[in-house]
């Protein structure tokens, strides 16, 4: 499912992940003043991403991951983190750069790409 999610869709998933950690819930308002998009945008997407099966929202309402958005949510956040590690632990790159790159990066790096990359990661900070 998230192979064929846009960069601009697990932007939002990520969204809504982080929002749902914090006070337990995500609203539409906040997710537009996070991505710096309109609330009309907001709910377009909402509602394209609730047609994929990914989030629960009612009209008005809070916004939920499903068990599927969770995942996907998940999987992006993981690779954001792998690669922002990778910029800054083992690059030396600026964490403030590292976090823009990181957020690029993660839509278009592939699954085994990110996997090969996590293990040296692993291998290399262990020694």
């Amino acid at each position: 499912m998230d192979d064929v999610i846009s960069a601009s869709k697990e932007d939002y998933l990520e969204a809504i992940l982080d929002f749902s950690a914090e006070p337990g819930v995500a609203r539409s308002i906040d997710i537009a003043n996070a991505l710096g998009v309109s609330r009309a945008s907001v709910n377009k997407s909402l509602n394209v991403l609730k047609e994929s099966g990914l989030v629960k929202h009612e009209h008005y309402g809070t916004i939920k991951l499903t068990e599927e958005g969770l995942k996907v949510a998940k999987k992006v956040r993981s690779r954001h983190n792998m690669l922002k590690k990778f910029l800054i632990e083992i690059l030396g790159v600026d964490p403030e750069i590292a976090e823009k790159d990181a957020c690029r990066m993660e839509h278009v790096i592939s699954a085994e790409t990110a996997e090969q990359l996590d293990a040296f990661m692993k291998k290399l900070l262990k020694s």
